[in-house]
């Protein structure tokens, strides 16, 4: 299987729980602010550690943080 698109929900997740600035995000999970920024635009993807770290921000599942689409 091949990895087809990778996506997140991290802007929706912040604007969700009171507007949280990327650099509080970037604070809480040890990374910085232009990380975030880069995320959010999809011109990265996280690691998995990153990710797990993001979603216990957010007390969510980690697949409510990425979205992986397979062929």
């Amino acid at each position: 299987m091949k990895i087809k698109n990778v996506t997140n929900a991290i802007k929706e997740l912040r604007f969700k729980n009171n507007d949280m600035s990327q650099q509080l995000l970037a604070d809480l999970v040890g990374c910085s602010r232009q990380t975030i920024h880069v995320l959010e635009k999809n011109k990265y993807s996280p690691s998995f550690v990153l990710v797990k770290k993001i979603s216990k921000v957010f007390g969510v599942a980690v697949d409510e943080v990425i979205q992986v689409e397979l062929e």
